[in-house]
């Protein structure tokens, strides 16, 4: 049996998928810290001995994201937009959909993908250089409020009317936030509104990029259930989620081309 691994290097978060030649067996989610590659190693022997293996039995480890060329114990990287859509791909395959843009936000970035009905990426905008609308950003409200990051999808649920939040700049939005909490608004409010506001900003993305149905969505902030709603309305249609853990799809697309290398080099 051969085995196949995937490492996704995060700005805040390190993930790890390991697969065999036909399923994914396991995966793991762990904070990326200062030294990547000794994360990366911590997880995988993490996730071996759960599944009683060994490093021996790998046959390819591919490494993507930011921290990628930092794994020196992988036989190969890619670029994450490659693995991002990979792995998208294979969960629009096993839910009967074909994916054709991907929403992806992690610790510090958020990206929209378009790809074409024969999976090639077609185009893609990336937002790396501000916080807004990123899980940094969500990480922010959550510490302002004072409740858990988990939480804030719930509470947004409740809210009657968002309240609009003005500012496209993290900073500047951080300080319309504190304001409204001083003129005693109601959090689900000010949560609803800042869901808000991140979806108007990646409506914007996916209409740069020429979006098309079926949306994948992403990343860890794709657990957060009132940022799916408010992606929902702003794109005015449906988005499919990953089940179980979605921030591991970009290390499951690496994990598949680990796969493909090796299947390449039998044939």
């Amino acid at each position: 049996m051969s085995y196949y691994v995937g490492i996704d290097i995060g700005s805040a978060t390190t993930k790890v998928a390991l697969m065999n030649d036909e399923e994914i067996l396991g995966h793991k989610v762990v904070l990326t810290g200062v030294h990547c590659e000794e994360t990366a190693l911590e997880a995988l022997d993490a996730l071996l001995q759960q599944l009683s293996l060994t490093f021996d039995d790998m046959s390819c480890v591919t490494s993507t994201g930011y921290g990628r060329r930092l794994v020196k114990f992988a036989n190969s990287t890619i670029s994450e937009i490659s693995a991002n859509v990979k792995g998208a791909l294979w969960y629009g395959a096993n839910s009967g959909g074909q994916v054709r843009t991907i929403i992806n936000i992690g610790g510090q970035d958020s990206k929209v993908i378009a790809v074409d009905d024969q999976g090639v990426t077609k185009n893609f905008a990336m937002n790396d250089k501000c916080a807004a609308g990123t899980g940094r950003f969500l990480e922010t409200l959550a510490r302002i409020l004072e409740i858990n990051v988990t939480d804030l999808g719930p509470i947004s649920l409740e809210a009657d009317v968002p309240i609009r939040i003005n500012s496209t700049c993290a900073v500047f939005a951080e300080s319309e936030i504190i304001s409204l909490i001083a003129r005693k608004k109601q959090k689900s409010e000010i949560i609803a509104g800042a869901h808000y506001a991140i979806a108007k900003r990646l409506s914007r993305m996916a209409k740069r990029v020429g979006a098309a149905d079926q949306i994948f969505f992403d990343g860890g902030p794709a657990l957060n259930s009132g940022l799916i709603k408010a992606l929902e309305d702003e794109l005015a249609t449906d988005i499919y989620v990953p089940p179980s853990v979605p921030q591991v799809t970009t290390a499951v697309g690496a994990a598949l081309i680990a796969r493909d290398e090796r299947q390449k080099e039998r044939a």
